[in-house]
């Protein structure tokens, strides 16, 4: 037996999807256009960053040729050839470009089913599940009700939450309601509880997650989101690689938000951080003590939060080179017999129009001791990611996906 590493850097698209014009999507490419625009010198930002995108320890990982196989971009900075690992593009089939279609499709459950979204009107919420989740929980009313940013929609409301106690309830093209409140003016539990209240509600509905969205600030202007946000999202309707590791008696240590995403089913030990380091952190810590034929599960999700949905480019060049740098430090815990896989779950341009995800195809960085150098080529679902996890640790495939090892 031997141990694996999954890390999902959440929105980190490459572009191609063949089905992205269903999704107003064509012509996205997340890292493609964030080094397009680095080149250009639209990636600049003062005490932050400047010149043209550096990843050196993914391009060697196959990076760049993952950007060339899934769109035909020739990236520009990214087109030396890889010297280590395999590498190829991970082509999504789930309905849906949210995050748990993309998470439950590498953990080898592609979802087939249609999800729930909600209207672009204003209200876009039915009035009866409103009226309903006002009775249950005995809230004054609710502001928002509409397709909207997060933070926009907050610096909107929160003044006008506070003195109301009512809570910013809000949508996006995700399969998805959002609650925000302030952590102490409103309470971090009660916030939890209305959500938790809301997800028994839009069940009927087939709503993928409800989210709590605390913030903290007094006045417009100084509101910020914390990190103490919590997922609550349907059960895979199939088993996933974690509930067959978790059957088979294998240690699995998930981080981040990976264990609401699959609402706590074979999750194993959860950890929780804030930031991409402190979960990169988290992450390798980990994988430190992971026994023979474990599995540790990161999502890295600042790219996604803090600048693809805010179409930040410098802010989502600087993450993206904040994580190149620490690939070493990964590389360097690894025995004989392990492996890591780096992926991502779905795109989200900062180039883009709008503030949602974006319908692309994903990067498939597999390495470790033993494993060769090449392409993997276009893979046509991201379960043979959950396949070829599989098949390191010695287990029996599943029913989705094909190994690439």
């Amino acid at each position: 037996m031997s141990r694996a590493m999954l890390i999902v850097l959440d929105s980190v698209g490459i572009g191609g999807a063949p089905d992205a014009a269903r999704y107003d999507d064509e012509g996205s490419n997340t890292v493609g256009h964030v080094a397009l625009a680095c080149a250009a010198g639209k990636g600049d930002r003062p005490g932050l960053r400047s010149g043209p995108l550096l990843l050196p320890n993914m391009v060697a990982l196959g990076l760049g040729e993952a950007i060339r196989l899934a769109s035909g971009l020739i990236a520009p900075g990214l087109d030396a050839q890889p010297t280590m690992g395999l590498h190829g593009a991970g082509t999504e089939t789930s309905n849906g470009k949210d995050t748990p279609s993309g998470h439950w499709e590498i953990a080898g459950f592609p979802v087939d089913f249609e999800w729930g979204y909600f209207p672009h009107t204003e209200p876009c919420f039915p009035p009866e599940m409103i009226a309903e989740f006002l009775a249950k929980t005995g809230l004054p009313g609710i502001l928002g009700n509409r397709h909207a940013s997060g933070t926009e929609i907050i610096e909107e409301f929160g003044e006008e939450h506070g003195a109301s106690g009512k809570p910013i309830l809000y949508t996006s093209a995700d399969s998805v309601l959002q609650i925000a409140a302030h952590e102490t003016m409103f309470g971090l539990a009660r916030l939890y509880e209305i959500c938790a209240v809301m997800r028994e509600l839009t069940r009927s509905l087939a709503i993928g997650r409800v989210i709590a969205r605390p913030f903290v600030g007094e006045k417009r202007g100084a509101f910020r989101r914390t990190a103490n946000r919590k997922d609550w999202a349907i059960e895979p309707a199939q088993p996933t690689i974690l509930d067959r590791l978790t059957e088979a008696n294998r240690k699995v240590i998930t981080i981040g938000k990976i264990g609401d995403i699959f609402a706590h089913r074979g999750t194993g030990e959860e950890i929780k951080a804030a930031g991409n380091a402190g979960l990169l952190d988290a992450a390798l810590s980990a994988f430190e003590r992971l026994p023979e034929g474990g599995l540790v599960f990161a999502n890295l999700i600042d790219f996604d939060v803090e600048y693809g949905h805010r179409r930040d480019v410098p802010g989502y060049a600087a993450a993206l080179e904040a994580f190149d740098r620490r690939i070493p430090e990964i590389t360097a815990r690894l025995r004989p017999g392990d492996l890591v896989i780096i992926t991502a779950d779905h795109g989200n341009d900062p180039t883009w129009r709008g503030t949602d995800h974006t319908r692309e195809r994903v990067p498939i960085l597999a390495f470790g001791p033993g494993i060769g150098t090449g392409s993997m080529g276009v893979r046509q679902s991201l379960a043979d990611i959950a396949a070829s996890l599989l098949d390191h640790l010695g287990m029996m495939p599943g029913n989705k996906g094909t190994s690439f090892l």
